[in-house]
Parts: structure tokens; C-alpha cells; sequence
């Protein structure tokens, strides 16, 4: 009931001056979708249908307009991503690049936390941090169960963090849950809230934040958030040992030969998964000092970056192969295609459309005048208060939900206070993204505090020091792009 009782109450209320009955019935709107979405009443999804039914229904837009965010391009950016990784994930590629990875970084307890902290964050920048985080977690306690017996040299159980005793276990699952959260934020289509921000721009703000764009700020940050976070667990809080363990090294070398040779599948998706990576990359001209390299622009100026993930997902919907039984597929089938995350897709379209509707009512020009009392706090001190808002806000809450009703929010504050809206939206973008204290914050989290191994005192801890650490890079990083 809270979120009806929201909508009633902001409805019914006086109009403050300035604001036009369709910013009021706007922000009705966006009270009732808040409340579904804080307390998930209902699923997200099925909240994020709201607009659909109450901006015609209110007069604030006709049902063109408000279904017409529900197919922007973005959306579509993410469908031909969440095609990819599931191709990857029928055919066991990621399973096979990430045992490579954590098997070439060493066997010692720190080596073993940085490789598959490693795996797990390139993984998370192409496919959902809670796949990537599913795919890590089995082989993670694999080796912590062998290494449990007196043969295996080390204490798994974790004894809290700052003592002397300190537990494998902790640090290696705590280090795939955050390596899940942090990867995801290095590239565009690595979690829900860059999409959001990349759709936003352009609807409110008119400026693309291209894959290429993104990537040139978001991979510093999260290879920084990366570093910080193993330091933290293996250097700070958990001290491990340098030794190698030579049972670690047995487990990776098994998991590797279930594998068995490489499957013609396999390298067909590693083939489009890197050509589609390189077209993002290369689809705009690059300039390098003095000298221009062309994009694919230069030959098809209407291409973006939607249109290299579907021509992607198409290659491997179209391209034949065999299964392990001999039987003809296709290297993505549509049996396996349906199991993409569609209800995020339907959130995008949603929270689009409640953006759309904060523009069109005038609910922006007016949340931008009444936010302008603080104009008159330093720039750097508004960001790192953006930051740690989002930050702290989506450790009880869903990062998209946050993200898409706060962005809108953030669109506004920055003219009011002098500071590029792009850089308060970028800030709270990345703080939606990287929520490290509770098991309830991310679906990583939850997931390997469901192993046992971590207590929540040391998942608190661990996770309070991550979120500073985060927030202090987070403003860095945007006042450095943006000022």
C-alpha cells in the first residue's frame, strides 16, 4: 500500500508554487513507482509498467510518447550484451577464459583472491555480476573445501577481520562479490545503472555517452576500486600469506580438464564477442595526437553502437553449428536466448519513461530551482554528496531503481549549482553501482554470504571501508573528467 498512498498524498497535496499540475501528477507518479520499488511489493518490472497506464491517464502524455522510452536505443544496446553473454555461458567460454586467468596469476592466498577477483570483474564488464559472480562461487569453494584439511595449509573459516588468524575463505569470497559489482562498472553494458545514465544523456541532456566514451572513464575507476579492494582484503584487513598452495593449483588444473578442447562454438562466440568489443571501441574516429584514425563511422555514419550488439547477436543466431550430442543448432538458439534478464529491460524502458515525463511536465526546471539553495557549496563537496547518497542508499535498495529515479534528480541539480549535470549523473550512476556493506545490497553479495564463509560483521566492515574508498575515488575521478 505504500506506494498508492504516496501517489494519493503527493496528488492530492496543495501544488507548491511554480510546479504545473503535470509536474505534480509526475511526481505522484514517481512517488508510487518509489515506493513499489523500496519495499518490492511487486517485482520491478512490473512497477516500471506504471508509466504506461498513468501518464495517459493523468494527461501528462499520450500513450505514444510514454511508451516510446521503452524503446530506446539503449535497451537495445543491453538486449544484443545480454545475447552475448548468453551465448558465452551455453558454451562454457566464460567458464574456460576465467579458470585460465586464475590459473595463470599463482597459487598463493593473495595470488589466488587477486586471479579470481581478476575473472570475476572482466567477466562482470560483458555479462551480469550476478552470472559472473554463480560462475566463480563453485570453484571458489572447490578449492577452499580441499585446502580445509590440515594437508591444505591454511584457515578457511576466518576468525574477523583484524586479527592474525585471518580466513582464506573470507577474503576470496568477499573478493568475487565486490570483483562482480566493481567489474560491471568499467564498461557501458557491465550493469544496469551505466545504460541508465547513457539513455538519460541523451533524452534529457542531448549528449551520447558512446561504449567508447564510457570506457575511457569507467575502466580507470574500476581498475582503481579493483586494486583498493584487494589491498584491503589480502594487505589491510586479512593479511594473507605469499605461499604458494599447491592444492589450489589441483582444483584449477581439474575444473580446467572438465572442459576438455575447445568446442567450434566456442570460438565462433570469442570471435564475434571480440569483434564486437572492437567496433564499440573503434566506432567513432580517434584522434591520437596529430594523427586520426578512422572509425566504422567514417563508412556508416548512422551506426551506433545498438547496432553493432544486434548485428553481433544475429551472427550468432544465424551461424550453424552442432551441440555436444552431435545434434544441429545454431550457435545461440532462441531456447537459450529467452533466458536473458528481460524484466531489466522492461525497468529501463520504465524509468525512461518517468525521465521523459520529468522533462516534458516542467518537474525538472522546477526540482532545478528549488535545488538551487546549495549552489553555494564547493563543487568537489557536491559530488562526494551525490556519491556517497547513491552509494549508501543502494545498499537497501535495487541499484537500478536507485539509478533510474535519482538521475532525473540529478539532471536538474546541476545547473542549479553550477556543475555540468553529467558529472552529478555520472557520480550517482557509479554510486548505484557499488554497494558493498550488506548481504541484501547486490545479488553477489547475498550470494556468497550464503556460503557460509563470511560472517556479516566482517561482510559490514570490509564493505564500510569499500564504501569510502569508493566514494573517495568516484569524486576524484569526476572532478578530474568534468572540472
Amino acid at each position: 500500500m505504500v506506494g498508492p498512498v504516496l501517489f494519493a498524498a503527493l496528488l492530492l497535496v496543495p501544488r507548491p508554487e511554480g510546479m504545473t499540475p503535470e509536474g505534480q501528477a509526475t511526481l505522484a507518479m514517481a512517488g508510487w513507482m518509489a515506493g513499489w520499488w523500496l519495499t518490492v511489493a511487486v517485482p520491478l518490472a512490473v512497477t516500471a509498467l506504471l508509466p504506461l497506464v498513468l501518464l495517459p491517464g493523468l494527461g501528462v502524455a499520450s500513450p505514444t510518447a510514454a511508451a516510446a522510452p521503452y524503446a530506446n536505443p539503449v535497451i537495445f544496446l543491453f538486449m544484443g550484451g545480454f545475447f552475448i553473454a548468453a551465448t558465452m555461458q551455453r558454451w562454457y567460454l566464460h567458464r574456460r577464459l576465467a579458470l585460465a586467468i586464475v590459473a595463470r596469476t599463482g597459487t598463493s592466498p593473495r595470488r589466488l583472491v587477486a586471479g579470481f577477483m581478476l575473472a570475476c570483474a572482466l567477466l562482470s564488464m560483458w555479462m551480469s555480476n550476478t552470472a559472473a559472480t554463480l560462475m566463480m562461487m563453485p570453484i571458489g569453494v572447490a578449492v577452499l573445501s580441499l585446502m580445509s584439511a590440515p594437508a591444505g595449509g591454511v584457515s578457511t573459516s576466518g576468525e574477523g577481520a583484524g586479527g592474525k588468524a585471518h580466513g582464506l575463505g573470507v577474503a576470496l569470497m568477499l573478493g568475487i562479490a565486490y570483483a562482480g559489482s566493481i567489474g560491471g562498472v568499467a564498461t557501458l553494458i557491465g550493469t544496469p545503472p551505466n545504460a541508465v545514465l547513457a539513455a538519460m544523456s541523451d533524452q534529457l541532456l542531448d549528449v551520447e555517452v558512446s561504449f567508447a566514451r564510457w570506457l575511457t572513464f569507467g575502466l580507470p575507476v574500476s581498475v582503481v576500486m579493483l586494486v583498493a579492494c584487494w589491498t584491503l582484503l589480502c594487505l589491510v584487513l586479512l593479511r594473507l600469506p605469499g605461499a604458494p598452495l599447491a592444492a589450489a593449483a589441483r582444483v584449477i588444473d581439474a575444473e580446467r580438464a572438465k572442459l576438455g578442447s575447445w568446442h567450434p562454438a566456442e570460438r565462433v562466440t570469442a570471435l564475434v564477442f571480440a569483434l564486437a568489443a572492437f567496433a564499440w571501441i573503434f566506432r567513432a574516429p580517434k584522434q591520437i595526437g596529430d594523427v586520426t584514425i578512422p572509425g566504422i563511422q567514417s563508412l556508416l555514419p548512422q551506426v551506433g553502437d545498438p547496432t553493432i550488439a544486434i548485428a553481433a547477436a544475429l551472427v550468432l543466431f544465424l551461424w550453424p553449428t552442432r551441440d555436444q550430442r552431435g545434434v544441429r543448432t545454431r550457435v545461440l538458439d532462441w531456447t537459450h536466448a529467452r533466458s536473458i534478464p528481460w524484466d531489466i529491460l522492461v525497468l529501463f524502458g520504465g524509468g525512461l519513461s518517468l525521465a521523459s515525463a520529468f522533462e516534458s511536465s516542467g518537474l525538472t526546471k522546477w526540482l532545478g530551482g528549488e535545488l538551487a539553495v546549495l549552489a553555494g557549496f564547493p563543487d568537489l563537496l557536491i559530488i562526494a554528496a551525490v556519491a556517497a547518497t547513491f552509494v549508501f542508499v543502494t545498499e537497501i535498495t535495487s541499484n537500478t531503481a536507485t539509478a533510474t529515479l535519482g538521475l532525473p534528480v540529478m539532471a536538474a541539480l546541476g545547473p542549479s549549482v553550477g556543475i555540468e549535470p553529467l558529472a552529478l549523473m555520472t557520480a550517482a550512476a557509479m554510486g548505484s553501482s557499488m554497494a558493498f556493506m550488506l548481504p541484501v545490497a547486490t545479488p553477489p553479495n547475498a550470494i556468497v554470504f550464503g556460503t557460509g564463509y563470511i560472517k556479516p560483521g566482517e561482510m559490514s566492515r570490509a564493505g564500510f571501508f569499500l564504501n569510502l574508498m569508493a566514494i573517495l575515488v568516484v569524486t576524484v575521478a569526476v572532478g578530474a573528467i568534468f572540472h
